[in-house]
């Protein structure tokens, strides 16, 4: 395909999957529960950070976890007392434990505390490497953060594509008219979003000559996100949902 095939391929399936339809069977139906920015917010990281495995082991998981903070993550971050957090003891979903869970849940109110929203988290930076490098050292910035926990919040110092937190960052960030992606970030622009790199991405990239180096890293996720600019300068990641819908749907 040339250029021009390749973005007409995906302009149609990105109008074609951009549609509140997809919102059910993805981990994004998860923040779609709540109206609240703060429980948006919250339950959206814990949907995209969690999102590894079968989608509806992930959307299983994660009503779980929402029920355990009785379906008011917000409050439940603020104003939970210690009798409150046996209730996540045993919340498990591949190697993310209670463990994980209970610093997550310290960070969280510790920044809520302060802040009103957790967008503050992610605005320090020129560029979207420094600005998810800085979310990450702010995130296991208090003393107690496990060294286990690290894991589970990418960063492009570790050389990641950060596939899940790219992911979270679309669903705030992208001003969606179709209604899926939540757009409640304003200080962050489109043009600036990372493409996620999971494995349907990566291989109908691959298959389309947007993806070349070999391994799916920092670098890969910029480099793809680079091509789909030239589709759309303001919202490259509008077509995360072509890739992604590609892949999935075993179209490519």
């Amino acid at each position: 395909m040339n250029h021009a095939q390749i973005r007409q391929l995906l302009d149609d399936r990105y109008d074609h999957y951009d549609r509140p339809a997809f919102i059910l069977n993805d981990p994004i139906s998860i923040p779609h529960r709540f109206s609240l920015r703060q429980d948006i917010e919250i339950s959206g990281l814990f949907a995209a950070l969690l999102a590894w495995g079968r989608r509806p082991t992930i959307i299983k998981k994660c009503q779980e976890l929402m029920q355990r903070m009785d379906n008011a993550p917000h409050q439940f971050i603020l104003h939970h007392s210690d009798d409150d957090l046996k209730g996540l003891l045993g919340f498990c979903h591949r190697t993310f434990c209670d463990t994980d869970l209970l610093y997550f849940v310290h960070f969280l109110r510790w920044f809520y505390e302060q802040r009103s929203t957790l967008e503050d988290a992610f605005l320090h930076g020129a560029t979207q490497r420094e600005r998810l490098e800085q979310f990450h050292n702010l995130f296991f910035s208090l003393p107690d953060a496990p060294g286990r926990t690290r894991k589970h919040v990418a960063t492009p110092a570790r050389k990641s594509a950060c596939k899940r937190v790219n992911m979270y960052l679309r669903w705030m960030v992208r001003q969606d008219t179709r209604g899926v992606d939540f757009g409640l970030w304003t200080r962050l622009p489109m043009s600036d979003l990372i493409c996620p790199c999971d494995v349907h991405v990566e291989r109908v990239a691959r298959r389309l000559g947007l993806m070349t180096r070999p391994a799916v890293d920092w670098a890969a996720a910029e480099d793809l996100t680079a091509h789909l600019r030239d589709f759309d300068p303001n919202d490259p990641v509008k077509y995360d949902f072509a890739l992604f819908g590609l892949g999935v749907e075993g179209e490519m």
